[in-house]
């Protein structure tokens, strides 16, 4: 079979993300023993998981909530009821917008495809624009999203060195290109891979710099705030217009729903539902009923208050005592943790690349994130990019320790030999 065009090349040629998912497929379902911190799939949390069996029991026995759940569609901007109830909980949180503002997707996955190629591309009027990433590393997935060549315009971050072991990441606003051919700048907030929060000042700093431009201002927040609100530090989500912000239900626990959540202003919502329409004819009904119950008894911020945070939070704190218990002697800094549920660990000055070590830990058993992946087509102009792991701390806390001891062993055989 012969494949062309810049649509094969894009989705189906090769891509870290699909790597990324090949190997949590291997992980769960034929290698269990295999040590897995490398995947972005969320933990079991054994309340939370009762209470969705709670939420399909009650649907399974209600004629009408089953009926919405398997025999019908969706509209193309989602169900009108659970966009009604996601406007209510929005509008409480002091969001100024109505059911207009909000579109339901097929995750938030297929939600930042249709936008970014919706922004970027050639037309007949005007030459090809990017999207802004202002600071790297960045989230995998939106790495092969654009069709277009070169949809994004990426830049490098400042670095922070704190104390003996910690690092933090902030923008390097002097380095920022943003042009007439920016089409909307995109951040992720916490940030996969690297734990880090933007802070307040950043974040003020690039809607200030989207508004002048009259550019949407992108907001991941599928680890964030509101929900499912894995963050560790203080700060606020408030949309505005001009911004548009993507939320998920999966690393709330429901990864198999596939239910994104896109909040935006309207022209973006209409094109939005309609791209949806012409791709997925309609978002699945799972996500959007298990919400449903949630947000009818007011159920989901106590969820994300007491049961989905202090569990990530507890696994955080077991694996940076890990870290700093086995890494004694090692040359390695951590990034702030200062959201989702992943350490990212930098060793300066280590002899072989990022990958090289992530193949030799998966000889060894140990599956992690080669971190070079995440800074997409800047890794050759600068070292500190393939110095880099993402771990992931959604295992046991057996598979944890015994993880990191594995990983402390190999990092000090590796510069022993160098």
């Amino acid at each position: 079979m012969t494949f062309s065009g810049d649509f094969f090349d894009r989705t189906a040629g090769e891509a870290g993300i699909f790597n990324l998912m090949e190997d949590l497929g291997h992980a769960l379902s034929v290698n269990p023993d295999l040590l897995f911190l490398g995947g972005g799939n969320p933990a079991y949390v054994p309340q939370f998981e009762a209470r969705v069996a709670e939420c399909l029991h009650q649907i399974a026995g209600d004629p009408l909530q089953l009926r919405r759940l398997v025999g019908v569609y969706q509209s193309p901007q989602g169900s009108e009821h659970v966009i009604e109830l996601l406007a209510k909980y929005f509008a409480d949180l002091g969001w100024p917008v109505g059911a207009e503002n909000i579109c339901i997707t097929n995750g938030s996955q297929s939600a930042f495809f249709l936008l970014f190629n919706m922004l970027t591309g050639q037309s007949t009027n005007r030459p090809a624009r990017k999207i802004c990433l202002p600071m790297l590393p960045e989230y995998l997935g939106y790495a092969d999203q654009g069709i277009a060549d070169a949809t994004f315009a990426c830049t490098l971050p400042l670095v922070e060195e704190i104390g003996d072991h910690t690092f933090k990441y902030h923008v390097d606003f002097d380095r920022l290109d943003i042009d007439d051919r920016t089409a909307a700048i995109c951040v992720s907030r916490p940030t996969n891979p690297s734990a880090n929060v933007f802070t307040g000042a950043e974040m003020a700093q690039l809607g200030l710099l989207a508004d002048e431009r009259g550019i949407p201002f992108i907001v991941d927040c599928a680890y964030g705030n509101p929900f499912p609100g894995i963050v560790y530090t203080q700060h606020t989500t408030r949309w505005r217009p001009n911004r548009v912000f993507v939320l998920s239900l999966s690393k709330l626990g429901l990864p198999g729903a596939r239910t994104g959540i896109v909040v935006a202003d309207e022209p973006i919502v209409k094109a939005l539902a309609r791209a949806n329409t012409v791709v997925s004819l309609a978002s699945g009904n799972l996500g959007p009923s298990l919400i449903s119950a949630l947000l009818s008894r007011g159920e989901l911020d106590a969820i994300c208050r007491d049961m989905i945070r202090p569990f990530y939070s507890r696994k955080r704190d077991f694996m940076l005592r890990c870290v700093a218990g086995q890494f004694a002697g090692i040359n390695y800094r951590i990034h702030l943790s200062e959201g989702a549920f992943f350490l990212w660990l930098w060793f300066p000055g280590l002899p072989i690349t990022s990958t090289e070590l992530y193949l030799r830990l998966k000889d060894r058993g140990v599956l992690v994130m080669d971190g070079s992946h995440f800074f997409f087509d800047q890794v050759s102009s600068w070292k500190h990019a393939s110095e880099c792991i993402r771990l992931s701390y959604c295992q046991s806390d057996e598979v944890l320790e015994k993880a990191v001891s594995i990983i402390a062993d190999e990092l000090r055989l590796v510069f022993s030999q160098n």
